[in-house]
């Protein structure tokens, strides 16, 4: 009788649990039971494992053999533990010592002939591996790099099953097949991406500083929406923009990931790891540093915005754009129930979906932006007169957006259709994106200085009892939003998002803080009514 065990991740959503894979040799008729909640791919795992151990040189024991994966009441799925189970059993038929594999981590697919397969997150599975105390773990070689990115972790990268026994028994590694030639596919990095993931969900990088970069000097005219784009930057607020099509509703909403910083350590960790879960990690591209861009399209349903699918859920749209921007093209055209599944991941920062198969919790963290025409036709409110629509059908179209979700944006803005002299004349005053990020940056640096030592990093996180009781603005200067609310034109929330805006166009003019016409300005963000003060920022 044999027994050993090493160990694996099985993850949750984006969140790793870690596995005990234990197997057991027992005289008998020959056969080969796995339980442990598997689904179809891991209960196919047999085979795989069967031929594998074959084909790299071992001999299949001809015993009973039963392989458990412990918990047993966490299900368990895809083809990652495949190199666990291999050495495990392995490890029971004493080709290799247990001991040398009980503390090690190991995660990878195995093809018939051996090799070791990459497989989607990698990097949430070695922080679930890390924060358990593991400090070994074993992974394909296409994905070391994604697993080193987690400190304090020992990564080695095997290409074979082969080399990894011979590295556990202190054997002449073999000499392994090259990796493919430069310019051809490599086969072995299909398990790294879904095909079309990234194509179906509008899943971008921001690009790296270069001429491929979208610039804000490219946009013709918007000086209103300009300044919103930099306050919604500055701030992390959400962002409406209503007008014609043509005007710049999209090219302004794809320039404004690159107006926000770079991510920081543990952010680039967060994105990552929701990226490598979902498939839409670029091969060789380990950690994603920059704020992702995500744009479905509007026939995305509720379960591709907020996560779903059988069995387990996947990260949806809200998921993927996780410390980025999420932005709503022809927002109306959208399904009613789609949208306000967005209210509860735009209060919390996160989204819980549960299915039969299991509940799952994954971040969502992201800076809406909304676009949507004035009605179905596109040209209402234009000069002479020429929409179709009739004022029954403008009201339909407006309505599809219901006010509890526009409750929850903070800027709504006009965007009106650009001249002939805007769009054909000299534009060298305009000002471009780095430009503009300058003062982002500064503006974040004076709330984080400002909001040191509480558990908020921007304004538009900070609850409105804090800015009412802890952080007022200066005597006197709420008077017209006062005047705004007794009329029924903002809420009680309405007014706790014109103060976190006040504070954010503080922070871009250099203000300790809001002052009268910081407020003003805010509220003209809010409510699109004029409130007759200049832009506070830039000379957009």
């Amino acid at each position: 009788m044999g027994f050993a065990r090493t160990c694996s991740v099985a993850l949750v959503g984006v969140e790793g649990v870690v596995v005990e894979v234990q197997a057991d040799l027992e005289p008998g008729v020959a056969a080969f039971t796995l339980v442990g909640l598997p689904d179809k791919s891991l209960v196919e795992s047999r085979d795989r494992v069967r031929a594998a151990v074959v084909n790299s040189g071992g001999e299949w024991p001809q015993r009973k053999l039963t392989v458990g994966l412990s918990p047993a009441s966490v299900p368990k799925g895809g083809s990652g533990f495949d190199l666990a189970v291999a050495c495990a059993v392995l490890g029971a038929a004493e080709r290799v010592d247990p001991r040398e594999i009980a503390d090690l981590m190991m995660i990878g697919e195995l093809g018939l002939d051996g090799r070791v397969r990459p497989v989607r997150g990698v990097l949430p599975a070695v922080l679930a591996a890390s924060e358990a105390g593991y400090r070994q773990v074993v992974v394909p070689e296409q994905t070391a790099a994604e697993a080193a990115l987690v400190p304090g972790v020992s990564v080695l990268g095997v290409r074979s099953l082969r080399q990894l026994i011979a590295v556990l028994t202190d054997e002449p590694e073999p000499e392994e097949e090259e990796p493919q030639e430069l310019g051809r596919p490599d086969p072995m990095l299909a398990g790294l991406t879904v095909p079309g993931a990234g194509m179906g969900t509008g899943v971008a990088a921001v690009p790296g500083a270069g001429a491929g970069r979208p610039d804000l000097a490219e946009v013709a005219g918007q000086r209103a929406a300009r300044t919103a784009l930099e306050v919604a930057a500055a701030g992390g607020h959400h962002l409406f923009l209503n007008g014609p099509p043509g005007a710049g509703k999209t090219m302004l909403a794809e320039r404004l990931p690159g107006l926000l910083p770079p991510l920081t350590q543990q952010e680039a960790l967060e994105v990552t790891a929701v990226h490598s879960v979902a498939g839409v990690l670029p091969p060789g591209q380990p950690l994603v540093e920059t704020p992702p861009y995500c744009a479905p399209h509007h026939s995305a349903t509720m379960a591709a915005l907020v996560g779903g699918g059988n069995g387990l859920p996947r990260p949806g749209a809200v998921s993927l754009a996780h410390r980025g921007v999420l932005f709503l093209d022809e927002a109306p055209e959208f399904s009613g129930k789609a949208l306000d599944a967005l209210r509860q991941p735009l209060e919390s920062g996160h989204v819980v979906v549960a299915r039969s198969a299991g509940m799952m919790r994954m971040p969502a963290r992201f800076l809406l932006m909304l676009a949507a025409n004035p009605c179905p036709c596109g040209r209402h409110g234009l000069m002479g007169d020429v929409c179709e629509c009739s004022p029954a059908t403008v009201r339909r179209y407006q309505a599809r957006l219901s006010g509890p979700l526009l409750d929850r944006v903070d800027l709504r803005v006009r965007v009106e259709a650009v001249s002939r002299t805007e769009l054909t004349g000299a534009r060298a005053g305009a000002e471009s994106s780095a430009s503009v990020a300058v003062r982002v940056k500064e503006a974040r640096e004076r709330s984080a200085a400002r909001l040191h030592g509480t558990p908020w990093r921007l304004n538009s996180e900070v609850p409105g009892h804090e800015l009412r009781t802890r952080w007022q603005p200066s005597p006197g200067a709420l008077r017209e939003a006062e005047r705004d609310m007794e009329r029924g034109l903002l809420t009680a929330r309405g007014l706790d998002r014109v103060l976190r805006v006040a504070w954010t166009v503080a922070d871009l003019a250099g203000h300790d803080r809001p002052m009268a016409p910081d407020i003003a300005q805010a509220l003209q963000l809010r409510t699109g009514i004029s409130r007759g003060v200049p832009v506070p920022v830039g000379e957009c």
